[in-house]
């Protein structure tokens, strides 16, 4: 059974920064590419960034690029993001997920991150 639990969000002033962990087991890590997802108040789950499956390939969507950097660390099943100059429109549920998105996955609780002074 798949599993993926987020931490590391929490309250943080703009321009701060913070590192989201995700955890990952029931599947093998390491031949699945992995992304972070948000969703703050009242949007729509935006997809964020993207790893390959050993780490030499990595996208991001353009309200992120240059602020974030995803890894991840197939021995410990962890994929990481880090943010930096975080600001209000990055206040979010953020939610890591196994690539490409599958329906027959459950959704971890996620990590909020609310950025705000």
């Amino acid at each position: 059974q798949v599993q993926l639990v987020e931490s590391g969000g929490g309250l943080v002033q703009p321009g701060g920064s913070l590192r989201l962990s995700c955890e990952s087991s029931g599947f093998n890590f390491d031949i699945y590419a992995m992304g972070w997802y948000r969703q703050g108040s009242g949007k729509e789950r935006e997809f964020i960034a993207y790893i390959s499956r050993d780490g030499s390939i990595r996208r991001y969507a353009d309200s992120v690029t240059g602020r974030f950097t995803i890894s991840r660390d197939n021995a410990k099943k962890m994929v990481y993001l880090q943010m930096e100059d975080l600001n209000r429109e990055d206040t979010a549920l953020y939610q890591c997920r196994r690539l490409p998105n599958m329906s027959v996955d459950p959704w971890g609780q996620g990590t909020q991150v609310t950025v705000s002074s």
